[in-house]
């Protein structure tokens, strides 16, 4: 039987890299986009530019400059998104949050031990980088769940990397936040099974992708060349690849796939 619902991607961290790409690509296969970013005025020019390009594409754009991991500003966004579809429904439509992407990039890359203690993450740092890139998955899933807007058909998918299995000097704290995203994604799956909510939980491991956040860390370089060496295709992830990815994953409303972590990359996690 064909979706009739109007289908809706929340995508945090939607300015840049794979959020950015997801959001064009569900904006082309016919999904309106919540973006949600932080972005200061240097980077609004572009934030205006991804929006113009979805609203090209036939689709509509909300975007909300704000710390994601904010508990009162995720509370304030999600009022604002039922706000919208009240308003769909209203006007004689079934909105769907149909696909919930979290691709937050924002953490510490100073290593575990230094003789100068301010070159050695700090707890501070440590917290911050697993609350912003692992612990807000959970709450942004309590959230929307409570507030009625994950369903049957519902897809969440959170960002991960080799990152959670393998180690680099400056990788430490995002590492941690790696594996602990990848846990938090079978824990929900689990849970939302028990529930038989209908939605599905999946950890996305790209591969090596050039992106805003790999450009930050210090050892970019060799990693790149590295992988150029290692994956079988001779080549990077792109950010299409992992938007491509998405959008056929989140085509049917099966919730058979979950608690995964999927590798997107081309056979290169498992070439050594």
């Amino acid at each position: 039987m064909a979706d009739d619902r109007e289908r809706w991607a929340l995508i945090l961290g939607a300015s840049s890299g794979m959020g950015e790409a997801a959001a064009l690509e569900l904006a082309r296969a016919g999904y309106r986009i919540i973006g949600i970013h932080l972005d200061f005025r240097a980077g609004l020019h572009h934030v205006t530019e991804i929006k113009h390009a979805i609203k090209a594409a036939g689709s509509e754009a909300i975007f909300i400059n704000m710390n994601a991991a904010d508990d009162h500003k995720r509370a304030a966004a999600i009022d604002r998104v039922l706000e919208r579809f009240e308003a769909s429904r209203a006007a004689g439509t079934r909105p769907h949050l149909r696909v919930v992407m979290h691709s937050l990039a924002f953490g510490s890359l100073l290593p575990f031990l230094a003789e100068d203690p301010k070159e050695a993450i700090s707890r501070r740092q440590m917290e911050m980088t697993l609350d912003v890139m692992a612990n807000s998955l959970v709450f942004w899933v309590q959230d929307l769940w409570r507030a009625g807007l994950l369903e049957r058909g519902s897809k969440v998918y959170a960002m991960t990397s080799e990152g959670s299995a393998r180690t680099i000097p400056s990788y430490g704290a995002v590492s941690a936040a790696k594996s602990a995203l990848e846990s938090h994604c079978r824990q929900l799956a689990m849970e939302l099974a028990l529930l038989d909510a209908g939605v599905a939980v999946n950890a996305i491991r790209a591969g090596v992708t050039e992106t805003p956040a790999l450009r930050k860390i210090p050892e970019a370089a060799r990693v790149i060349e590295h992988t150029l060496v290692r994956n079988p295709h001779g080549r990077l992830t792109t950010v299409e690849d992992v938007a491509e990815t998405i959008v056929m994953l989140a085509s049917t409303d099966s919730d058979w796939i979950s608690g995964n972590v999927i590798n997107v990359d081309g056979g290169e996690f498992h070439t050594g």
